[in-house]
């Protein structure tokens, strides 16, 4: 037996020229919501491409200690300044969050088909925040690779869920 693994999509970054169209100033933020290391990655990129120096005092808020951790690449990391859930969920996230929501600016970087359920929170809460689109899911052509070789069995993972 034979197990292939051929990605169906792909993760592609918005260029800091298409990032600058959203008229986002990631330097009015006083907190960022990570819930991913792709959000994480293309945030410091596109700091990095429009030469942005992020404030020592910014907070970090993320869905999981795993990308918390991540953080460490690219940040002095301090139990002050960078919080995550207890179990991993939306929810645990939003506990964190809320306790923080009077006295923060948010900034949401997320791709262009990210799920909803924290800007709802985020307006529900009449929390001062922004979404910034700084990667996006293209679809690969995977045409060749199924034309090519028979499968008895394909099975789609998706990141989303």
């Amino acid at each position: 037996m034979r197990l292939d693994f051929h990605p169906f999509i792909r993760v592609e970054g918005v260029p800091g020229k298409d990032f600058r169209k959203q008229k986002v100033d990631i330097l009015n933020y006083t907190a960022v919501i990570f819930t991913s290391r792709n959000s994480v990655d293309h945030f410091f990129r596109v700091c990095e491409e429009l030469k942005l120096k992020v404030s020592q005092d910014c907070k970090y808020f993320c869905i999981t200690e795993a990308v918390a951790l991540y953080l460490q690449k690219f940040i002095l990391y301090r139990k002050r300044k960078v919080f995550f859930g207890a179990d991993g969920s939306t929810k645990s996230l939003l506990d964190v969050m809320n306790k923080h929501k009077e006295n923060e600016k948010f900034l949401f970087p997320s791709s262009d088909s990210q799920k909803k359920d924290i800007e709802e929170w985020m307006k529900a809460n009449k929390c001062e925040y922004a979404t910034a689109s700084l990667y996006k899911t293209v679809s690969n052509d995977v045409k060749d690779v199924l034309s090519a070789t028979s499968y008895d069995l394909i099975v789609f993972f998706s990141p989303s869920g």
